[in-house]
């Protein structure tokens, strides 16, 4: 059994199809096809199946994947160390959210791609968390207050928060002067929020009922401009709203803790060197906040408990 067919099982598998992978790959398509077969044949089960969509895994395949994804990330890290100090290589796969990954993150990942010619980077942007192991990515960028999982999380900069709400909802309903008044409004969030503030060098934390409940904070901002609720949102989604007068920052006596950008992996003693470069890249990007603000602390080390 030869890597380079576990590299190119791993590539269908993630592309969904041959003609994708063959185009990633930059080989033919009867070439996938070819090496598929031939690694189907030295295992004795079937990795692929067919279907009107295109190709879908087997219960084989599914498992075989993240052996696979395993053991070809694993082999990248062993070339990198071996590499002159200001190379990078291989696959990096990436995940980060929709909500600011396309105008916060994507430029990073470019300049990285533009340093390192040799080194193919592949982005997803989605708001729900994935599974890095099991979907076969190397790290993703991760915003706000991470709970606790077995993945590791280096913080990589701060972000701050606003609560905020349009002039129209707050002419026709108030606004909240206090943490436990907000059970009383109409809130739009995502499902089973916990928001937190300072009183203080205390921190208050409230589980508001939302009425509008949504997985993306691009949709949030749009049903605050409507006047449908007060939100609790990333300060950079909301600025210019802000500075423009169509929302309005609301109980600012109790201000939003700041919340951390994120660079998470999965459980291992060492990050690959793409991950620490691009580690290194998000800090420079992003540790230093305005001046003014309560930044956290940039370059903690890395803290196992934390979530991805």
């Amino acid at each position: 059994m030869e890597i380079e067919d576990l590299r190119i099982f791993a590539e269908v598998a993630d592309a969904g199809g041959v003609s994708s992978a063959a185009l990633r790959l930059g080989i033919s398509k009867s070439m996938v096809s070819r090496r598929i077969t031939q690694l189907e044949a030295e295992l004795g089960a079937q990795l692929l199946a067919r279907t009107t969509r295109g190709i879908a895994l087997t219960e084989a395949g599914a498992t075989f994947r993240e052996y696979a994804t395993r053991i070809t990330a694993d082999l990248d890290v062993a070339q990198e160390t071996i590499l002159p100090a200001g190379e990078l290589r291989g696959r990096m796969r990436v995940a980060a959210p929709l909500s600011f990954g396309p105008t916060h993150f994507a430029p990073v990942l470019s300049q990285m791609a533009r340093r390192h010619p040799q080194l193919q980077i592949q982005s997803s942007y989605t708001d729900r968390f994935v599974d890095l192991v099991g979907e076969g990515f190397e790290c993703a960028i991760r915003l706000g207050h991470l709970p606790d999982s077995n993945l590791v999380a280096k913080r990589v900069g701060p972000i701050f928060g606003k609560l905020v709400a349009s002039p129209a909802y707050i002419e026709a309903h108030g606004a909240p002067v206090r943490p436990e008044e907000i059970l009383n409004h109409q809130v739009v969030m995502r499902e089973a929020e916990t928001w937190q503030f300072m009183d203080g060098d205390k921190i208050v934390r409230v589980r508001p009922r939302g009425r509008f409940v949504t997985d993306n904070a691009i949709s949030l901002v749009v049903a605050t401009l409507d006047g449908i609720g007060i939100s609790y949102l990333p300060e950079p989604l909301v600025a210019d709203h802000i500075s423009s007068g169509a929302l309005v920052s609301v109980m600012t006596r109790y201000p939003i803790p700041p919340a951390g950008i994120f660079v998470v992996r999965p459980p291992g003693q060492y990050p690959s060197r793409k991950v620490r470069v691009l580690t290194d890249m998000l800090i420079e990007c992003f540790g230093n906040p305005p001046v003014g603000e309560g930044a956290l602390n940039v370059g903690k080390e890395d803290d196992p408990t934390a979530q991805g």
